[in-house]
């Protein structure tokens, strides 16, 4: 993996190789809710397996990446910029120290009103601890622009670490690390899912990995979907700062979706980050809007350790 290709994911780790017939993901089928008795102890323990899994997997596949990004500095021309704005961009991410586990990562960046939209040949690859990914740029706002080896121009973009983020929050060694509770129940597309919010513990040391609320197959353990806490985004000040130049109140929203599987492992299919400021009223201003989708997927590896 370059060092260009990861310039927007600060979390992101590097991706692997295997090889094997391809198949398309499937379409989750229709599940039972949990059952009443199912506790809190017990999803844990199987979101736990299933965090196992995802660590231990090696994986290669290709897919199709679309990245649609808006961006509107109104409020930047209203307030001018601060006179400690960064003059480039700024990569804002998980606290320092932060490994494979901590979750998307978010590159924000002082740039004229801008609507783009990107689509990408991606393939990544897992062997180990190692995560390579690699990028054909196939169109740039509607426009046919082949370009091998392309390095990404957005200014929000994550996948690496977004795919393990599920590890940081119920891998074995991190639950200590947290206070869970059920938020309530939901579904996704066709599965019933139990919402488990995740909190450092009051006291603890602090994670280096972020948290918020996940949505959980009770029957399976597979995490599905994660909303991450915006105050633990690493350089959050940067988003405090810049509310305070707007005289509002910042507002983020980081969402993960996993509904591409693959022989027991979900990979992202969707990440949406949405950067917006509030009004004493709460009337929001969205300065920024970005989503990622990932689709056709071709599977060439997907595999993991099996425990005895």
């Amino acid at each position: 993996m370059t060092t260009a290709a990861l310039a927007v994911l600060l979390l992101l780790a590097q991706f692997l190789p295997a090889a094997a017939p391809p198949s398309e993901p499937q379409e989750p089928s229709l599940k039972p809710a949990a059952p009443v008795s199912l506790t809190l102890d017990a999803l844990l323990l199987k979101a736990a397996e299933y965090s196992r899994r995802l660590e231990s997997s090696a994986f290669d596949f290709v897919c199709r990446e679309e990245i649609s990004e808006v961006l509107d500095p109104d409020l930047d021309v209203a307030s001018r910029r601060p006179t400690n704005a960064p003059t480039g961009g700024v990569i804002v991410t998980a606290p320092a120290g932060t490994g494979l586990y901590s979750g998307p990562s978010v590159r924000v960046s002082w740039a004229k009103k801008v609507k783009r939209r990107f689509v990408y040949d991606y393939q990544c690859i897992r062997a180990g601890r190692t995560i390579r990914e690699m990028r054909t740029q196939l169109e740039e706002n509607g426009k046919k622009k082949v370009v091998p080896n392309a390095e990404l121009h957005t200014s929000v973009v994550v996948f690496g670490t977004s795919l393990l983020g599920p590890v940081g929050l119920f891998g074995e060694r991190f639950q200590p690390d947290y206070d869970f509770t059920i938020a309530g129940k939901g579904r996704i597309g066709k599965t019933e899912v139990v919402i488990i919010d995740a909190k450092p513990k009051p006291g603890a040391p602090p994670t280096r990995n972020l948290y918020g609320k996940a949505w959980v197959d009770p029957l399976t353990g597979d995490i599905l979907q994660i909303e991450w806490s915006e105050s633990r985004v690493g350089r959050y000040d940067v988003f405090q700062k810049r509310g305070e130049a707007f005289k509002r109140t910042p507002r983020l929203i980081i969402r993960s979706e996993f509904s591409a599987e693959k022989n027991g492992i979900r990979f992202p299919s969707r990440l949406y980050v949405e950067e917006a400021y509030l009004k004493d009223s709460g009337k929001a201003f969205i300065r920024s809007k970005t989503e990622v989708v990932y689709k056709d997927f071709k599977f060439f590896t997907v595999e993991y350790e099996s425990r005895d």
